[in-house]
């Protein structure tokens, strides 16, 4: 296939320039996948297997809404449904005046958050780049409620617990107006596993994993799979989470539905080859823009989307003369993924580095543009 030899050797050169030790690509065009190792596991380690398996943090999002979606369909919860239906802690939350003002300084809420704000991450919570402190970002991450590196320890809470202290805080804004990264996420994996009557690994397993067989993924690392766990690094050569003591080998206290899944290339490929074969009406509502202009230009859009929109759990572009349009989303650990809905192709990139560097994402995605476009 032409074009996963382009993404190949894309993806050599970047693991030759030093970038990252080794990646796995995978492409996928609706019936077959192709699937290569390139480079090592580690410095200095052995030859990077196509079976490996990644950290894909924030890739955690895009089956997050696919199971969402699957709720709705089902008459289990609306769209539209206020978040306090399932999580009643969360009723009457008030509002900070000032992003980076003291959190006894609050308005009540105009409105109150739903289902579809968490899908659009418009919950009125997130990383907060645009000020120098913000005093009830300090206040989550001292609470333990997940506002740094995407660690599953990083929240020793259980579910209801970490509801109760989110609820002793204000939001940053009024809900339904920002697109501010993050947080939402994790309120919806809450809010989704109340409504079910389950726990979130269950539920994302019967609606999921199980129908799609993806055996290798899951919020730990699967038994079968721990000697396919590769460590992940940041700056530079710096261990971020080794394979012995990954932090990822035991169950997780509070299951992230924003970030803390683990995969495969192969998996991951299933799942969003079943968003076009096995319910596209699912996977074409996901990749609809639902941002407004103002939206796409607020602070964290800037960062995180670049111009681009985002609809249900992912990133989209509609595409132009030149451009082809596309879908997905990618994880702070050094994963990525987009679908060219337009040409019936999907593909992956698997590294494990925090942050993934421009480079890195390049890889992948300057050899799909270039020859999807022609």
């Amino acid at each position: 296939m032409t074009l996963f030899t382009s993404v190949v050797d894309s993806v050599e050169k970047l693991v030759l320039g030093g970038e990252v030790p080794g990646a796995v690509v995978g492409v996928a065009d609706g019936e077959r996948q192709w699937i290569q190792g390139v480079g090592l596991d580690r410095p200095g380690g052995g030859a990077l297997q196509p079976d490996a398996v990644f950290r894909i943090s924030s890739m955690t999002k895009p089956m997050t809404a696919a199971v969402t979606l699957q709720l709705v369909d089902d008459g289990v919860l609306a769209l539209d449904d206020p978040i306090h239906r399932w999580l009643p802690e969360l009723s009457g939350q008030r509002v900070l005046r000032q992003l980076d003002g003291p959190l006894e300084d609050t308005v009540p809420a105009d409105e109150a958050p739903t289902v579809e704000d968490l899908l659009l991450m418009q919950l009125g919570f997130g990383f907060a780049f645009e000020v120098d402190k913000c005093p009830v970002a300090e206040a989550a991450f001292a609470a333990g409620l997940g506002m740094g590196p995407p660690m599953p320890s990083a929240i020793p809470h259980s579910p209801d617990e970490w509801v109760r202290r989110f609820a002793e805080l204000p939001l940053m804004e009024q809900p339904g107006r920002h697109w501010r990264y993050e947080f939402s996420y994790a309120v919806l994996g809450v809010l989704l596993a109340r409504a079910a009557g389950t726990d979130l690994p269950t539920l994302f397993s019967d609606r999921v994993f199980d129908p799609l067989g993806m055996n290798d993924t899951g919020f730990s690392v699967p038994s079968h799979a721990r000697d396919r766990l590769i460590p992940c690094f940041t700056d530079g050569t710096a261990l971020f989470d080794d394979v012995p003591d990954s932090d990822w080998l035991t169950s997780p206290v509070f299951p992230n539905a924003g970030g803390g899944l683990v995969s495969t290339a192969a998996d991951y490929l299933t799942f969003v080859t079943s968003l076009s074969t096995v319910d596209p009406q699912r996977g074409d509502a996901m990749a609809v823009d639902r941002l407004t202009a103002e939206q796409r230009s607020g602070p964290s859009a800037q960062i995180f989307l670049d111009g681009e929109g985002w609809g249900y759990g992912v990133q989209t572009r509609p595409g132009g003369p030149g451009t082809p349009a596309r879908y997905g989303w990618g994880g702070g650990l050094g994963t990525l993924w987009y679908s060219y809905p337009e040409h019936g192709i999907s593909a992956v990139l698997m590294t494990q580095h925090l942050p993934p560097s421009p480079a890195t994402i390049a890889a992948l995605t300057d050899p799909l543009d270039a020859v999807l476009s022609t």
